[in-house]
């Protein structure tokens, strides 16, 4: 009976935003208001659960604790949509784009090349929806359909979304768990290393017009090697910040010259390549890219910029840590400044892309605060516990599922970090419920929250949008929706094996 009452909230949020097509920000008010009144009244909460504090206080720090985590995950997301603004006023993208168009004319070529490696690129830089919205309608720019384009981007950056916007998802599972942010973004990139050519080869399904030769399998081989080799390898060494976009950067690097060997193109361009734009287009990710390593692999600067911190502990477990110097949004805002600055932007351009930023951010707030106090409150009144109890019931055939909850998670928030915000304290209590290392579980839901992005609504609605797919969404789905089943139902098999 508990463990249906402590489903409420959840079940309640995915009526609303699938039955009613509510917004995440409608649906998480609903959910919450279950969410409090099944915490105080079923639960005991403040009552029984934490009597020490009585309700107020219990459900005050519980929301307290929220706001905290939610300020410190929206400090990655302002600066990187800063950035994108600005490259966007730049024409940083169109050197970006014309350079990707330059090295083959050849259609499979050019949709890993725009669909995969510069959709992750952009994954792992800013994330939050931005890579469907550019990479569409380059493709379109580059002859392939509307509906073609938008879910060629969706299928193509789905496995980068796990450590999206510098690692935002995996940070978020860390804050809640109190699981190593390391040891859930190795086992993640593991299992997309591992799974990954399952995409490339949707990817260059969709961009084919006929059944796959023996060149494409050779494209698809060297795509998934050149991205998901270097992406594991930075995710062992670094942590979950740069796998996506360090393995996007150095792939290309490495996938161009290779790919104009295999598939060379039959028409040469007749302008020559402005290496100058490129270079200043490239620089603020290269800045980035430089802070993130150099503050992950040297020690004495790491523990240097980790000695600022803010942190606060309250009575009942209650507690927050933001490290301002060492946190990835202060590096992405370095970027961003660094960026503006080269382009030749002054204060009036900082201005506006920090404005434009602004209004971007201010419908995730709500949504966000939303969903975490849901899940902080349904973790300190033990209604996650009860649902973890309920699933262990399972046994252990329990991790095969795993990544089927991180999806539905993102189909219906539309983020994969608020789905890891509302469901890794669930997985992490299954898998204690289960007698089961937390971490392969935690590495399912990650995976699982980012194939969901193949096929949520909002990428598809966005991405649609951009070009001028508006009313034609269904048909989109239709076209992913293969791609997500086949990926999950592979991370599902990995995550039995790696919780074995």
């Amino acid at each position: 009976m508990q463990a249906l009452a402590a489903g409420l909230p959840l079940a309640a949020i995915l009526a609303l935003m699938l039955g009613l097509h509510w917004s995440a920000v409608r649906a998480g008010a609903v959910g919450l208001v279950l969410a409090l009144l099944v915490a105080l009244v079923v639960f005991g909460f403040g009552d029984s659960v934490l009597p020490a504090l009585g309700p107020t206080r219990a459900v005050g720090f519980s929301v307290l604790e929220a706001a905290f985590t939610a300020a410190t995950i929206l400090w990655i997301v302002f600066p990187a949509l800063c950035l994108y603004e600005a490259q966007e006023r730049a024409g940083a993208f169109v050197a970006i784009r014309s350079a990707l168009a330059r090295v083959s004319d050849d259609p499979r070529t050019l949709a890993l090349l725009v669909a995969f490696f510069f959709a992750l690129f952009m994954e792992g830089a800013a994330g939050f929806g931005t890579p469907v919205a550019l990479a569409a309608p380059l493709l379109v720019s580059l002859g392939f359909p509307p509906l073609k384009a938008v879910a060629l981007a969706l299928i193509g950056h789905a496995a980068g979304v796990s450590f999206g916007a510098v690692g935002t998802p995996v940070i978020a599972q860390a804050e809640i768990t109190g699981v190593d942010a390391g040891a859930i973004a190795a086992r993640t990139a593991l299992m997309h290393a591992i799974a990954g050519i399952v995409l490339v080869v949707f990817v260059l399904r969709l961009a084919a017009e006929g059944p796959l030769r023996r060149i494409d399998w050779a494209l698809a081989l060297l795509a998934a090697a050149c991205f998901f080799v270097p992406s594991l390898a930075l995710a062992l060494l670094v942590g979950p910040e740069v796998p996506t976009l360090g393995g996007a950067l150095v792939g290309l690097v490495l996938f161009v010259p290779l790919a104009r060997r295999i598939a060379p193109r039959t028409r040469v361009a007749a302008d020559p390549l402005d290496l100058r734009a490129i270079a200043r287009a490239a620089l603020p990710y290269a800045v980035l890219l430089a802070l993130i390593l150099a503050t992950r692999l040297v020690p004495p600067l790491q523990e240097a910029l980790r000695g600022v911190a803010l942190a606060w502990t309250l009575e009942g477990g209650f507690s927050g840590r933001f490290e301002p110097l060492y946190h990835p949004g202060t590096l992405l805002m370095i970027g961003f400044l660094a960026g503006v600055l080269v382009q030749g932007g002054g204060g009036r351009d900082l201005a506006v892309a920090t404005g434009a930023a602004a209004r971007r951010l201010a419908p995730v707030v709500l949504a966000l605060l939303a969903m975490l106090a849901i899940a902080r409150i349904m973790v300190h009144a033990g209604m996650i516990g009860a649902l973890a109890e309920a699933a262990a019931a399972i046994g252990p055939l329990w991790p095969l599922a795993a990544p089927a909850v991180g999806v539905l998670g993102t189909f219906v928030t539309g983020s994969a970090t608020a789905s890891n915000i509302l469901l890794s304290e669930f997985q992490a209590a299954t898998a204690r419920a289960l007698a089961l290392d937390a971490v392969p579980l935690l590495a399912a839901q990650s995976f699982g929250a980012a194939v969901g992005n193949i096929v949520c609504p909002h990428n598809i609605i966005a991405g649609g949008a951009t070009v001028g797919l508006a009313g034609r969404e269904g048909p989109a789905m239709r076209l992913t929706v293969g791609a997500c089943l086949a990926y999950a139902l592979v991370g599902g098999l990995l995550a039995l094996a790696f919780a074995r």
